[in-house]
C-alpha cells in the first residue's frame, strides 16, 4: 500500500513549527551602513519595501507565533572572529564580514530576539551549511519550517532549498521577504516555489494564532 505523503501547504502542529527570520540585520536594512551599496538612499526599493512592508509583516509573524507557542529562531551574518578568519571562502572574496563586536551586525529591536529566542550566526548564504541548525530544529521537534527575511533570491533561496532537502515542510512569507528589486523577488520566488509553500502574511499570521487557540 503506498503511504500517504504530506502536503507542502498541510496544517501546521503546535510543538513542530518554527518561524525563522533570515538576516534581518540593521547592516543592511538602514540605509547608509552597507559599505556595498552606499548608493542606495532611502527611497532605493530595497529599502522603501524593507521598511513599509517586510519589518511590519514580520513584527506581526513574530508577535502571533510568540503569543501561539510556535519557535522562532534568527539567523544573521556574523563571522566568529574579529577579523573574519573563520568565514567562508566566498564571504572572503565578496568580500563579507560583520565582526561580532559590530552593534550594527543585530537585528533591529522590533526584530530583536526576545528570551530564549535562538541566534544563528553564519558565513554562507544557506543557514544550513554554516550553522548547526538542521541539529537544533531536529532537538526541538521541528517539521513545519516558516521562512522570512532578505535577500529573497539569495540567503532565502538557500534557506528554502536546503531546508526542503532535509525534510523540512517549508512556508516562504512571500510579503515578509524583500529583494533589491520587485522583479528579482518574483523570478525568485517563483525559481524556488516548487520546494515550498509560497503564502502571505494573513495567512501565516491566522495559522499562527489558530495553534494558540488549540492549546487554550
Amino acid at each position: 500500500m503506498t503511504p500517504t505523503l504530506p502536503r507542502r501547504d498541510e496544517p501546521y502542529a503546535r510543538g513542530a513549527t518554527a518561524l525563522l527570520l533570515v538576516d534581518m540585520q540593521r547592516i543592511w536594512l538602514e540605509p547608509g551602513l552597507d559599505p556595498a551599496h552606499a548608493d542606495w538612499g532611502p527611497d532605493h526599493h530595497f529599502y522603501k519595501v524593507t521598511r513599509e512592508t517586510v519589518i511590519p509583516n514580520q513584527r506581526r509573524l513574530l508577535a502571533a507565533a510568540r503569543a501561539s507557542g510556535v519557535e522562532v529562531l534568527h539567523t544573521i551574518i556574523q563571522s566568529l572572529t574579529e577579523d573574519g578568519r573563520d568565514r567562508s571562502l566566498d564571504h572572503k572574496l565578496t568580500p563579507i564580514h560583520i565582526p561580532p563586536s559590530l552593534a550594527e551586525g543585530l537585528p533591529p529591536p522590533e526584530l530583536a530576539p526576545v528570551g530564549d529566542e535562538i541566534l544563528l550566526p553564519k558565513t554562507s548564504s544557506g543557514v544550513f551549511n554554516s550553522t548547526n541548525i538542521d541539529y537544533v530544529l531536529k532537538n526541538l521537534g521541528i517539521r513545519h519550517l516558516v521562512v522570512a527575511g532578505v535577500l529573497t533570491d539569495q540567503c532565502v533561496d538557500m534557506t528554502v532549498r536546503d531546508g526542503a532537502d532535509r525534510g523540512y515542510l517549508v512556508t516562504c512569507v512571500s510579503d515578509a521577504c524583500a529583494a533589491p528589486t520587485p522583479e528579482r523577488h518574483a523570478i525568485a520566488l517563483k525559481a524556488f516555489g516548487g520546494y515550498c509553500w509560497v503564502a502571505d502574511t494573513d495567512t501565516v499570521a491566522a495559522r499562527f494564532e489558530a495553534l494558540g487557540r488549540e492549546a487554550g
